[in-house]
């Protein structure tokens, strides 16, 4: 067998679906000393000081690592070899949802002090583990959670066994040479964002009985000690998603996707916990629509309202293209704390019928798996969107006076979404983002009811009407007209008052319904917007004509 096989002792390479314990994790109570053919630890376990990645920054104690910027290059060792039956603990401490895979562990018998920094390869699976001497494995995304506290350890016959927190123990590969020192390998990749070095706990062996681990996927583990499957293909290259289809390769996914977001994001926000009754929650960051029929409840919202001139990054990661249909964003001034699913509408355009405000949308272009969305409301109230970084432009202008949550439909192709992460405007992280939105070249549309406390019109056009494919509006319940908003005595509104700022006079008549309603700046603004419409009558802006009074 090569040194660096990693075959799972069964006819092929493990595949990707999740390890399962079906039977009551067994506690066993670590002792300090006194394991199975290792020694006690002579001295703490830390991270390797000098031999590590380009993006590994380190804290003085060498027990934290975090990874500063982009997705790979943070590969680190320990600072001694690990002992038989020594579990190396780590616990996550940071978790960046905008990437795909995530930590990755294993062994080398190489001495890190002899190993060049700069000579390190971006990805431990699979760069390093195709040279001799390193063995290493993903851990599966589903246990790369905060808090959570990840074990690895190394048996005398070479096998590689982990545990969550208080699971019982699961093989993770084999292969590893023994009988040579070997440095414990931890590549802070993809989610996984930052690690902490815990205290390391030498395991006796009577708790590590084939009980304890040969029910873990007993479908795939059967033994077979001439498999020799390279540990590549157990490093995601040969993976298969959940219907069969080869998965795509982690890092060349998150080199393309790291073009297209800012190095470091905000990862606070999340998915609310109130969704449609046939929408199912994945983790805090991402959800999926089940397929349940025609008519389906299918909104999402953000945990809370995204701050003035926040970009929030969407990605689309799963998409049916046998159905058609694009997918509905919008903002809300509604906290959805204070809604029940019954609440939630089978057709987001029902929305517009609340009392709220409520501005609903869709991406004017098609979706599909992969793709990501920017969605940011800037100072002047324009919901502006970008796809695949590309600015796709204003699509609408709120009322951003008030909080606003984002939600999300997904009807049609689209069925999961995840929150990939935000920035700020002014954060300099996002300076030289591609994707943002607020990082393009502005839209020549700017605020409809700027400088105004309560732009009654500028929510109204999207409150009452919902928004198409392009941007514009077309009415969907009767429209009561505007009233303008109320004023302190003394100082009520002038007659002649332009319906959209309330600050200037009317001097422009809409053509061809004839009101004479706006401004000359408003009215150009308005007539820039895809499928403009009269704030009072819905018609469609054919052009605006300005208007002059005689002294």
């Amino acid at each position: 067998k090569p040194p660096h096989s990693l075959s799972g002792g069964g006819d092929g390479p493990f595949p990707s679906t999740t390890h399962r314990c079906h039977h009551k994790p067994k506690r066993c109570l670590p002792v300090q000393c006194g394991g199975v053919g290792a020694s006690p630890p002579i001295s703490p376990l830390l991270f390797h000081p000098n031999s590590k990645g380009s993006q590994i920054v380190m804290d003085a104690t060498q027990k934290v690592a975090k990874r500063q910027a982009s997705f790979c290059n943070a590969i680190t060792f320990t600072n001694r070899p690990v002992a038989l039956y020594e579990q190396v603990r780590l616990k996550i401490t940071k978790k960046q949802c905008c990437w795909s895979g995530a930590l990755r562990l294993g062994f080398t018998s190489k001495d890190p002090s002899r190993i060049n920094p700069d000579n390190l390869p971006k990805y431990a699976c699979p760069d390093l583990v195709s040279q001799s001497g390193f063995w290493a494995k993903a851990l599966p995304e589903e246990f790369a959670n905060e808090g959570n506290v990840v074990a690895f350890w190394v048996d005398k016959k070479g096998r590689v066994f982990y545990r969550i927190n208080d699971s019982a123990p699961m093989l993770f590969f084999s292969g590893v040479r023994a009988a040579e020192p070997v440095w414990a390998l931890i590549d802070v990749y993809g989610l996984t964002r930052g690690v902490q070095l815990l205290d390391s706990e030498v395991v006796p062996a009577d708790c590590l009985r084939p009980r304890s681990f040969t029910t873990v996927r007993s479908s795939s583990l059967r033994r077979d000690a001439d498999d020799s499957r390279l540990s590549v293909s157990l490093c995601d290259l040969n993976l298969q998603q959940q219907d069969g289809s080869p998965a795509q390769n982690p890092n060349s996914l998150n080199s393309q996707q790291s073009s297209l977001l800012p190095s470091s994001m905000d990862s606070d926000l999340r998915f609310h916990q109130l969704r449609g009754a046939h929408i199912r929650t994945l983790d805090e960051h991402t959800v999926a629509r089940s397929e349940h029929g025609r008519d389906e409840r299918t909104l999402v919202f953000t945990s809370r309202p995204p701050h003035s001139g926040e970009t929030v990054f969407i990605k689309v990661t799963k998409s049916s293209p046998a159905r058609s249909g694009s997918l509905s964003y919008g903002v809300t001034s509604c906290d959805p704390a204070v809604l029940r699913p019954s609440d939630l509408p089978y057709n987001p355009e029902a929305l517009v019928d609340r009392q709220e405000f409520w501005a609903v949308c869709r991406v004017p272009t098609p979706l599909q798996s992969g793709d990501i969305l920017g969605f940011v409301v800037n100072a002047e109230g324009e919901v502006v969107l970008s796809h695949n970084g590309a600015n796709v432009g204003m699509q609408v202008c709120v009322d951003n006076s008030r909080p606003l949550w984002m939600f999300f439909g997904l009807h049609g192709a689209v069925t999961q979404l995840r929150i990939l992460g935000s920035t700020h405007v002014g954060d300099p992280r996002a300076s030289s983002n591609p994707s943002s939105p607020s990082s393009s070249p502005p839209t020549p549309i700017s605020t409809l009811g700027s400088g105004v406390s309560d732009p009654v019109l500028s929510g109204g056009l999207c409150s009452a009407a919902f928004c198409g494919p392009a941007g514009g509006t077309i009415p969907s319940s009767p429209v009561s007209l505007p009233k303008s908003p109320t004023f302190p005595c003394g100082r009520g509104p002038r007659s002649d008052e332009c319906s959209i700022c309330y600050e200037n006079a009317v001097d422009t008549v809409i053509y061809a319904c004839g009101h004479m309603c706006l401004c000359y700046s408003c009215g150009l603004k308005l007539k820039k917007m895809s499928n403009a419409c009269c704030p009072i009558c819905r018609r469609q802006i054919r052009d605006i004509i300005k208007t002059y009074r005689s002294t």
